[in-house]
């Protein structure tokens, strides 16, 4: 049996990065998108909830007739030419005028969650890009421009205490380095990677297989609102959706598509983090996975991974060498190409004394020199460059460009 890294694997974009993401409007409003065509907000949205309507088969209903107006508008018989369309499907679309998408909306905007159509420049252009793009996404928090630069950590539900601090160390480190951590909030490896960006102080999206508004695990509520403030929940249903069975494999693709990377922390041989690790590998991302005890249970799908052609993750350090080109060669609209995620987090001083510094070694007086800066200010800089693996020590008096 072909391995999931089996490269005859049908493949999408490789690594697309997100510089357009805007925050959450400031007021909590679910504004309604530039669009390309006709819609309307409502006509989107209405297209979107008629259940059966899946992402496959909206696109192929817009190919068909353009617009989601058209769509709501067509006949039978032009319905069911359309493949995926048959006779059932045809009907709810027909009835699609009776969802109520007023009150969604006004849900919406009561409780501070943005709706994101594809169409929105807002909409994170790496989910964009993978062949199944949700058509929305319901968002309560805020989504950042430096959250292009994401990696998600998923794993078990009965994570071992091995698993759990290893999800949390990573999460910590790759937060500090500049990472968002995006995860789907359930228990175990997830909780553990939220809890560690949020420890950290870095950004944490969780993708949820329920609205926004309807939290599952529901002991999780409270970690639901660091996430929020930390960074944002996202689901592609509506707030008050219950979780379904079927919609965790589905949701396995947005934090994948969210993400420059994927890493594994404990998963058995069948599990939702080996769904969402080929989900990674179809939509042309990096698959990564931490070894654990051969006497493991939950060791084994991290190994067969990493038989198939997953990177061994044993520190941070591991993600951010295989990641690191990636950010490099990422289109910015604010500034330079990064050379590191974690440039996402310097302010003004930290980049200054980081663009004095030179790959082959610079000395630190050189660098007071050429930023005018006080020394104290200057060697405090560069202990959080070097923190944040920007630079090097060469000597005591010279340091380095990673």
């Amino acid at each position: 049996m072909a391995g999931l890294f089996d490269r005859s694997a049908p493949s999408a974009h490789a690594h697309p990065m997100n510089d357009e993401n805007a925050p959450a409007s400031s007021d909590g409003q679910a504004a309604a998108p530039a669009t390309d065509s006709a819609d309307t907000l409502e006509d989107a949205l209405r297209l979107i909830l008629i259940p059966g309507v899946g992402p496959r088969t909206r696109k192929a209903l817009l190919e068909r007739f353009g617009s989601a107006r058209t769509v709501l508008a067509a006949d039978r018989p032009a319905l069911v030419e359309v493949p995926g369309v048959g006779p059932k499907l045809a009907s709810k679309i027909l009835e699609a005028g009776s969802i109520d998408v007023a009150a969604e909306i006004e849900l919406c905007r009561r409780e501070g969650i943005e709706i994101l159509l594809e169409s929105n420049p807002a909409y994170p252009r790496a989910l964009k890009e993978i062949h199944d793009p949700p058509g929305a996404i319901f968002v309560r928090g805020s989504l950042l421009p430096r959250d292009a630069a994401a990696v998600a950590i998923v794993g078990t539900r009965h994570a071992s205490v091995y698993g759990l601090r290893q999800a949390e160390r990573l999460a910590a480190a790759l937060a500090r380095a500049g990472l968002t951590i995006v995860s789907g909030l359930a228990r175990g490896i997830d909780a553990a990677a939220h809890r560690g960006a949020i420890a950290a102080g870095g950004r944490t999206l969780a993708v949820l297989a329920s609205g926004v508004l309807s939290i599952y695990p529901p002991e999780h509520a409270a970690l639901a609102d660091e996430v929020r403030t930390a960074g944002a929940l996202i689901s592609e249903s509506p707030p008050r959706v219950e979780p379904l069975a079927g919609q965790f494999p589905q949701r396995n693709r947005i934090i994948s598509g969210l993400s420059l990377g994927v890493i594994v922390v404990e998963a058995a041989e069948r599990s939702g983090a080996l769904i969402t690790a080929k989900h990674a590998l179809e939509q042309g991302r990096e698959v990564f996975a931490v070894p654990g005890s051969i006497e493991s249970r939950t060791a084994r799908g991290c190994h067969r991974l990493i038989r198939d052609g997953a990177t061994l993750v044993e520190s941070a350090d591991d993600v951010l060498e295989a990641l690191g080109p990636l950010v490099e060669a990422a289109p910015r609209d604010d500034g330079p190409p990064l050379r590191r995620p974690a440039e996402l987090l310097l302010n003004d001083t930290e980049r200054e004394v980081l663009a004095a510094v030179g790959e082959q070694g610079t000395q630190i007086d050189q660098i007071v020199a050429k930023t005018n800066l006080p020394t104290a200010r200057v060697l405090a800089t560069l202990s959080v460059l070097e923190m944040r693996r920007l630079i090097r020590r060469l000597s005591g008096t010279t340091v380095a460009r990673v």
